[in-house]
């Protein structure tokens, strides 16, 4: 199926890879533009191949096709299975054949997922007009015999791995239209005999590893619509024989070591619509008549070189602009309006000397309003002053980034910023912007960067910023803002990074921030007026935080043992609070810990020496006086100095006090049970033996198997079952602890060590117990009581109807029941 994608379609492409890149989208708007103008000339890039009839074919074509798959190492799809001669070649799956010869005239085998390396047999198809291998993961080098294909007319490699240089007798390849060879790992220098290929219309060797300069004999390639070299290591100059390429409309030579001055014939190009030169070392200055020479230029880039003087005025006759971008250069003076660039997506002009850090600086934004598909607006570091004017509230709703940092904006945030509702990121950070945040930041509900640190901004957080719940980095810091820390900011569940530190808040830390637990970067609230318990218990949830600062505040009590499931911690900063207690040992098993200060607090007590504290370097301790040992670099007292043994003095005496007490309450006991024996009849039988010695098998034949005609009665722990010995024929009541029942086997425990020793006329004898195996392998614990005749108390308290003594028989009287009741008592 061949499809040539339409203007549309490709426009639409651009803007939607935009929306997804950052202000720097050079890289990417750069791959999206390139497919566009693949498009554009009617190349089949994503064609696929009919087969023809079954047919007679030529045997040189069959053979160099048979020995093109035996270089395939790797075929997931099973595609060369077809390739056997079962039938014909031209069946073979992506082989199609001339109908008058029966040749091969086209090989179309991308996005397969094929690997292997190329066969020099490919040669032998002489009558090969179209090879497409694009998108597989073929290697090894392209070999040369390519160069005997005097057919061949569309040559695609893109996105493989194919290594070595470019064949130089691919230039004998007279009718070649289209060379991609893009996304690969080709090396060495750009033979210059490719300027022979006059019938040349797209030559891409972008993303590869080439180096040299560019060939001044692509000057002779007068039909060539595309050139892309882009992110090589090309260097040297553009050459003046390129401005002779009257039908280029594509040229990027982004991402290369490329220097000098650009020649100003290259400016000359009225059909070019895409021009990257970015990220080079490339000098001079602009063309003064830049958008009447170039009018249908849409992406233009000098992005990332070193290209000075002003932005000429004729700019803004280039009405077809999408990306304008000049950032990252020596361009100084005022920027000219943009009022007819009303299709603009992308502007950036920041790290450049424009402005004069005064009012009017920013008068060009306003001439901005008419460009309703703006989404990237990037003026940051640069010389911008005055202040941010109010038309800013009138930009397009399209608006994703605004960028205007590290200028010298001064005034207050616009009250109308809330009418961006699209915005995603805001940066404002070191200005000298002035005043409240305003409350109508709460309506740009997609952000997700919002930093205005070192500036003058003063007042209170709004809680509006809790409407923000997209928000995954906010700094605050190093402003005038005062206050609480707004509740409604633990509605920012998304937050990975929160930086408010170097301000003058107050109050404590709301548990529904610290409850945040995506923060996983950084947490800096150092330098402010908080107070309280340091209430960050719930930060133990936490667990992926990288930096946690705290420190120059008023935070006291002890670190939380919650603590110790922060073990991401690369950096953390407690210093000068009113923090107390022992440094926890969980900080040794810190790995990633990597900075540790604790400097002038109260904690108390011996630091560990092993983990962060082994590194003096990254440890910080002084001015807490009570701490004691660690490594000799802490400098720190000998934990037998004078403090510590105060502090163990104390101890021992505590200790001693402690013995005397228990050796004075042992005595009296002691006493009164010797008192007490004198007064009791000596015992016959020794109260640490049992009466008798039974087993599992004993108490399974005197149960009957533990049958349920003798099953007396159960309860949570166990079931009693009644059982006559074999060996005496005496009667016992057996109890069977169910083990899986939760407490069951602490019961048997404490029932077996509580009857053992105690005797009272109304309990009933334990006469042995029983620990084992039963006959599944599973554990068996029972006691074996006297068995008593008139049943359980159960029974007599509560008789059942069903029972075959008459009712009356089993009634007690009151007096009866006060007396069991008395009895149990005792």
């Amino acid at each position: 199926m061949n499809k040539t994608l339409s203007n549309t379609t490709q426009s639409h492409q651009l803007r939607k890879q935009m929306e997804a890149s950052n202000v720097f989208f050079l890289v990417y708007v750069e791959v999206i533009v390139l497919l566009s103008c693949f498009n554009l000339h009617g190349f089949n890039l994503l064609g696929l191949v009919t087969a023809s009839p079954v047919v007679r074919g030529n045997g040189t074509d069959q053979h160099a096709l048979l020995q093109f798959k035996t270089k395939v190492t790797g075929d997931p799809l099973k595609i060369m299975e077809s390739w056997n001669i079962s039938i014909h070649f031209c069946q073979w799956h992506g082989v199609t054949c001339g109908r008058k010869h029966q040749r091969v005239t086209k090989l179309d085998l991308q996005f397969l997922k094929l690997s292997g390396s190329l066969s020099p047999y490919i040669g032998n198809l002489s009558f090969l007009r179209g090879l497409n291998l694009a998108d597989n993961s073929f290697y090894n080098q392209i070999p040369q015999e390519i160069g005997r294909l005097r057919r061949l007319e569309t040559l695609q490699l893109t996105n493989n791995s194919i290594r070595g240089e470019i064949p130089s007798n691919l230039s004998a390849c007279s009718k070649l239209t289209l060379v991609d060879m893009r996304s690969n790992q080709l090396a060495g220098e750009i033979p210059a005999s490719l300027g022979l290929l006059s019938n040349l219309k797209f030559l891409n060797f972008a993303n590869n590893s080439l180096k040299g300069s560019i060939p001044p004999l692509f000057g002779n390639l007068s039909s060539l619509e595309v050139l892309s070299l882009a992110i090589n290591a090309l260097s040297g100059t553009i050459p003046e024989a390129l401005g002779q390429l009257t039908n280029l409309s594509f040229f990027s030579i982004y991402g290369n070591a490329i220097s000098g001055n650009f020649p100003m014939s290259i400016f000359n190009l009225s059909k070019i619509r895409s021009f990257d030169i970015g990220a080079n070392k490339i000098q001079g200055t602009l063309h003064s008549d830049l958008g009447i020479t170039m009018p249908s230029i849409e992406f233009f880039s000098v992005a990332g070189n070193q290209i000075s003087g002003q932005i000429p005025i004729s700019i803004s006759n280039a009405s077809n602009l999408n990306v304008l971008l000049f950032n990252d250069n020596r361009l100084s003076g005022n920027v000219p309006s943009l009022e007819k660039l009303d299709k603009l997506v992308n502007l950036g002009l920041g790290k450049n000397h424009f402005g004069h850090g005064k009012e009017g600086d920013l008068k060009f934004l306003c001439s901005l309003v008419n460009a309703t598909k703006l989404k990237f607006l990037y003026i940051g570091t640069s010389n911008f002053g005055g202040e941010l004017p109010k038309c800013i509230s009138n930009f397009s709703t399209t608006l994703l980034n605004l960028v205007i940092e590290q200028n010298k904006i001064m005034g207050r945030i616009p009250n109308g910023i809330g009418n961006l509702i699209n915005l995603e990121v805001l940066s404002a950070l070191e200005n000298q912007l002035s005043g409240p945040i305003p409350s109508e930041i709460g309506r740009l509900q997609k952000l997700n960067i919002f930093f205005a640190y070192t500036n003058f901004l003063s007042g209170t957080i709004p809680n509006s910023i809790g409407n923000l719940t997209m928000l995954i980095k906010l700094a605050l810091n190093e402003n005038n803002l005062q206050g609480s820390i707004p509740i409604s900011l633990g509605n920012c569940q998304n937050l990975l990074l929160l930086d408010l530190s170097n301000n003058n808040l107050s109050g404590s830390v709301p548990r529904e921030v610290l409850r945040l637990q995506s923060l996983s970067i950084w947490l800096d609230l150092s330098s402010n007026y908080l107070t309280g318990e340091l209430l960050v218990k719930n930060l133990g949830s936490c667990v992926s935080l990288e930096t946690l600062s705290l420190d120059d505040n008023l935070f006291e009590g002890p670190i939380p043992s919650s603590w110790s499931s922060l073990r991401g911690l690369v950096q953390l900063d407690l210093l000068d609070n009113n923090l107390s207690g022992g440094i926890p040992e969980f900080f040794v098993t810190f790995g990633a810990l990597k900075y540790l200060n604790l400097s002038f607090n109260d904690f108390d007590g011996v630091i560990p020496s092993e983990g962060v504290f082994k590194n003096a370097s990254a440890t910080f301790v002084e001015g807490n006086n009570k701490l004691c040992g660690g490594i000799p670099e802490l400098h720190l007292s000998r934990c037998n100095s004078k403090t510590s043994s105060t502090t163990s003095v104390k101890l021992k005496i505590a200790i001693i006090v402690v013995m005397l007490g228990v050796a004075l309450v042992f005595t009296c006991l002691l006493v009164l049970w010797f008192r007490k024996k004198r007064q009791q009849h000596p015992r016959t039988i020794c109260e640490e033996n049992w009466l008798l010695q039974l087993s599992y098998q004993s108490i399974l034949r005197a149960t009957n198997g533990f049958s349920t005609q003798n099953l007396v009665g159960a309860g949570s722990f166990g079931s009693v079952y009644k059982g006559i010995l074999e060996e005496s024929g005496e009667v016992i009541a057996v109890k069977v602890f169910h083990l899986l029942h939760s407490g069951a086997s602490r019961s048997f425990l404490a029932e077996c060590e509580a009857l053992k020793n105690i005797r009272h006329r109304n309990l009933v004898k334990v006469l042995s117990a029983i620990s084992g195996i039963d006959h599944k392998g599973n554990d068996f614990k029972a006691l074996a009581y006297e068995f008593m005749e008139n049943e359980s108390l159960e029974d007599w308290l509560y008789p059942s109807t069903s029972m075959n003594e008459p009712e009356t028989m089993r009634n007690l009287n009151f007096i009866q029941r006060v007396n069991v009741a008395v009895d149990v008592a005792h």
